[in-house]
């Protein structure tokens, strides 16, 4: 019997509709103990870690112990940002414009849930919902299914705990868990925030409904030779190890500048890395297990999707068993022809060198217009005239400068990006937004003005006398 995804959406919507116009009348203080008690009670280690070895087993993909660890740090973090901050009613006063504004929610939001953060981000996405008084509808991956309905089922106990309706958090039945479904949720609630892939985002965008998404990740990161060379494989290793690279905000390509190529390749290769050189079998071979069908197309082998260096170098027939990670020399072009250019979605990188700054510039241009406009790049240097160039010619929203990337562009403790689980690519990743989304993306605002003093200036304060002379009759 074929499932009814319409009335079933629209059940669990009216639900959440009924949630929602009770805690609309929450005060402050009643909505900042609810987000305390859910963000204190996902955080317990020991919860932590069940939901992280859950998923982990769930989807094939990952690292349990880091997953529990995401979940400490985008929780905590999440929950930091806004402890204190004001959501209810009032929240900002600009006495000399005499404008009052007051937050107000939105209503019932839809949440897409990708299965590479399958844990910590329907804790995140219900947090901001909590904190804004809205309701929320989880909708998973299928891999992430079982996960997703486990974290929905804790946050609603807690919610029960302290006398709040718990259809205020909804997961999606795990049978009921299809792109169908997801479809009908985002036709039927009033606010969508999409995480995932370019094409679900961008349906997400034309379901009729607003909606906050994020682009296609392909971080590009450049060595240029003049800061510590240890430290920046050091932090390389990091970034494409965790959770074995489950993240989009991880290393793809790394451009090395020609002038620090072979001890940059020494340091990182002494750290665990496998390097395989351009030209030979070893390269192939990777090549190949990553796309099987290439170059009649891109299309990963999922088989390697969020696997260990190691599995992936067995699997290519690679003789590589300590590989922390593996870097791939790619000295040709860009694009389908050359796959190494776009997401690999594993501790698998691209190596290019480049002539020098400029050059590794160019590229960097090249491979964000084949795959990841919008999202980030990072750079090791201690050239602050170069972070300077990046920041006002690379069309990103993120640049990382000497730090991890999949470990601080999503928000860190030790990076001031905001902590979030959707990452705003600006219209370069077809995105509304160009920051990281916070709970604040989930408010309606609601200004009143009052008489204040005339503003109006001069057309002498206002125009250069060089402009008004030009124009003089």
């Amino acid at each position: 019997m074929a499932l009814n995804y319409e009335a079933y959406v629209a059940d669990i919507v009216a639900k959440g509709r009924e949630a929602q116009r009770i805690a609309e009348d929450y005060d402050q203080k009643r909505v900042d103990d609810l987000t305390e008690a859910v963000a204190y009670a996902l955080t317990v280690p020991e919860t932590a870690l069940k939901f992280g070895e859950m998923l982990a087993r769930e989807s094939g993909m990952g690292i349990a112990a880091d997953k529990q660890a995401k979940m400490f740090s985008k929780v905590k973090g999440t929950y930091a940002q806004m402890k204190g901050r004001p959501s209810v009613g009032l929240c900002d006063v600009d006495e000399k414009m005499g404008i009052e504004k007051y937050a107000k929610s939105m209503g019932v939001v839809g949440a897409v849930i990708p299965v590479t953060n399958g844990e910590a981000t329907p804790v995140v996405k219900s947090l901001m919902a909590l904190k804004t008084r809205n309701a929320i509808i989880l909708a998973p991956h299928p891999k992430a299914k079982n996960t997703n309905m486990a974290v929905a089922e804790l946050i609603r106990s807690v919610l029960q705990k302290y006398g709040a309706p718990k259809d205020l958090v909804q997961a999606v039945d795990p049978e009921y868990v299809s792109v169908e479904c997801s479809q009908q949720i985002m036709k039927q609630v009033d606010f969508i925030i999409a995480t995932g892939g370019t094409p679900m985002v961008r349906q997400a965008y034309s379901s009729g409904n607003p909606a906050v998404g994020v682009g296609t990740g392909n971080v590009v990161c450049i060595v240029d030779g003049t800061s510590d060379l240890d430290a920046a494989a050091d932090m390389i290793i990091r970034s494409k190890t965790f959770d074995h690279a489950t993240s989009c905000s991880t290393e793809n390509s790394i451009i090395v500048l020609e002038s620090a190529y072979e001890a940059f390749t020494d340091a990182i290769s002494k750290q665990g890395a496998y390097i395989a050189k351009e030209g030979t079998p070893e390269k192939e071979k990777i090549v190949k297990a990553l796309w099987p069908e290439t170059p009649q197309n891109h299309d990963l082998n999922r088989h390697i999707v969020a696997q260990s260096a190691a599995k992936i170098a067995e699997i290519a027939g690679v003789d590589a068993p300590s590989a922390k990670i593996i870097l791939v020399e790619e000295n040709g072009g860009y694009g389908n022809e050359f796959p190494l250019t776009g997401e690999k979605l594993s501790p698998v990188a691209a190596l290019r060198k480049a002539k020098d700054f400029d050059d590794a510039v160019k590229q960097t241009l090249n491979i964000l217009e084949y795959q990841g406009k919008g999202h980030s790049i990072g750079i090791h240097t201690s050239l602050n005239e170069r972070v300077t160039l990046l920041g006002e010619k690379i069309p990103v929203c993120k640049v990382c400068v000497n730090l991890p990337q999949s470990l601080s562009n999503s928000g860190s403790w030790n990076c001031g990006f905001p902590m979030s689980m959707t990452l705003g690519c600006g219209t370069w990743g077809h995105n509304s937004i160009s920051w990281n989304a916070t709970y604040k993306d989930l408010l309606n605002f609601t200004y009143v003005a009052r008489p204040i003093p005339s503003w109006q200036p001069k057309d002498e304060e206002l125009f250069s006398d060089e402009v008004r002379a030009a124009f003089a009759r």
